[in-house]
């Protein structure tokens, strides 16, 4: 992907996070890139060619984001360390407005089968990732853990996110989240570092 329809492309999501993905069209990215219709069209000639892309952008900044993750933590991301990471804009840090943007996209995923695609995808990664570190923690329903976990992220951001009825909580909230996560768990990192399996690193990578 070139680097103009990559900035094309963070305008459009930029869109989704401030105005609601209802106002994002072909004409109003063009207006809001300084581009004509038809310069943009070059780039994404039909509405598919846009959510493909954007579809692909997003998975991107997730894959880059995780790598990281794994970069700081020697490969060996414990479950607060992947909480941390999930429940602030780490998740897409190069996508702007992220808290904004990922209750955008999931209203947009309901309408849009490809980019739905893509956000299950991201789900199953991330879901893939606590079930494998639950299960080093000794939890007898790790997938359902797992599943309890992320649904908790993903529900903060409508509840504690910008504009949300208890913004002024978030900073609680995901402290309160840690705090039960090292309580009910313990310190994951204490596991050796070679417990994970190849196996298991790759599924959650796939």
């Amino acid at each position: 992907m070139t680097d103009r329809k990559t900035e094309i492309l963070q305008v459009a999501l930029e869109i989704i996070a401030t105005e609601g993905y209802g106002k994002l069209t072909l004409r109003a990215l063009a207006r809001a890139s300084g581009l004509k219709l038809g310069a943009l069209q070059y780039h994404f000639p039909t509405w598919d060619d846009l959510l493909v892309s954007l579809a692909k952008h997003i998975g991107g900044e997730y894959g880059r984001s995780l790598e990281e993750l794994e970069r700081t933590t020697n490969y060996q991301p414990t479950l607060l360390n992947l909480t941390q990471w999930y429940m602030t804009d780490s998740v897409g840090e190069n996508l702007r407005s992220a808290k904004l943007l990922w209750p955008q996209l999931w209203a947009m995923s309901r309408v849009e089968p490809t980019l739905k695609d893509a956000l299950d995808h991201i789900h199953r990664k991330t879901i893939a990732l606590f079930e494998s570190e639950l299960a080093r923690a000794g939890s007898p329903s790790p997938r359902l853990e797992a599943m309890a976990l992320v649904s908790f992220g993903e529900g903060s951001l409508l509840i504690s996110g910008p504009g949300g009825p208890f913004e002024g909580d978030a900073e609680a909230l995901r402290e309160a989240l840690l705090q039960f996560i090292a309580t009910r768990y313990g310190n994951t990192s204490e596991v050796a570092p070679g417990k994970r399996s190849r196996s298991a690193r790759k599924s959650a990578r796939s």
